[in-house]
């Protein structure tokens, strides 16, 4: 049922969102993004969609409002983009709250696995969510926060110690999926992993991810290596949320908010729809239900 699903998603990106010649090279200082989406209603294979892309030469599809707004926000499913309203955009983020946001809140977890390979992960056909960003980035902290919970993901001061695919099933509904960091590089030789080989399997041939979440570090400049990942999960077609962590903290002269402010100008400049993006705090829980809430919908729209 689960690959049923993932070609029905997949058949409206068919043709791809961004065109042949648009196809951004492996060392393209700019990346693309799309989201896996499926028609409303009848699934008859045509319908509204969300996506973001970043050619430049698609023709116009909307009004000259709903386009403005496309190139700002997140529009979800089931939202009008000329209809939208500053009072529908989740505080912090650039995501519109749709008809399939519900139920959002964490009542348990537990861990489930961790998996060497991404065929040793779990098969039972539950929507999963995959947490990814650099080494050190938050993401142990992301996750505690987001459960509620201390200890779920472990965190250390050694960047890099998660180097196997950790399963966490949350409402015995869904996954959240806790993947190695990327960047990491002071590990040694006989522990130290390609990291692209090992989770391009996951990212390729997983049926029942319905997102990544990659996470970039508001507390620094936007780091190419970060721009590279999403490029590479880009020209395949792997559906994504930014998400930015530390926005507590101030590193290097910069504030968060203008390190965020920056990596829009890049996405504004290079896309005609804008990816979702959400600013977090694991310290001060910032973002945390607005996160929930928009996985949440989601998660309900991958599930109908």
């Amino acid at each position: 049922m689960a690959i049923i699903l993932r070609n029905r998603l997949l058949t409206l990106h068919s043709s791809s969102l961004l065109q042949p010649s648009l196809r951004p090279s492996p060392n393209a200082p700019f990346f693309s993004l799309c989201v896996k989406t499926r028609p409303l209603g009848p699934r008859t294979g045509h319908g509204p969609s969300f996506h973001a892309s970043a050619s430049r030469a698609a023709g116009p599809t909307a009004s000259d409002s709903a386009r403005v707004v496309r190139k700002v926000f997140f529009v979800p499913p089931g939202v009008d983009p000329a209809e939208v309203s500053e009072d529908m955009v989740l505080p912090g983020s650039n995501i519109v709250v749709g008809p399939y946001a519900g139920h959002a809140q964490i009542k348990e977890v537990e861990f489930v696995k961790s998996s060497g390979r991404a065929k040793d992960c779990p098969k039972d056909g539950r929507p999963e969510f995959a947490i990814l960003g650099r080494s050190n980035v938050g993401k142990s902290s992301l996750i505690n926060a987001l459960v509620r919970k201390k200890e779920v993901a472990l965190t250390s001061k050694k960047p890099g110690k998660t180097q196997l695919i950790n399963h966490f099933l949350v409402n015995k509904t869904w996954y959240i999926v806790d993947l190695p960091g990327y960047g990491f590089a002071k590990a040694p030789g006989s522990v130290r992993m390609d990291w692209s080989a090992f989770t391009k399997g996951y990212f390729l041939n997983r049926d029942t991810l319905v997102s990544v979440l990659l996470l970039i570090d508001a507390s620094v400049p936007l780091q190419k290596i970060d721009l590279d990942c999403a490029n590479w999960l880009g020209r395949n077609n792997i559906p994504l949320t930014f998400v930015f962590t530390k926005c507590d903290k101030m590193k290097g002269g910069k504030r968060p908010d203008e390190n965020i402010r920056s990596f829009q100008e890049v996405i504004r400049e290079n896309y005609r729809e804008h990816p979702a993006w959400i600013m977090t705090s694991s310290v001060t829980g910032l973002g945390r239900d607005e996160l929930l809430l928009h996985m949440s919908q989601l998660r309900n729209y991958w599930d109908q």
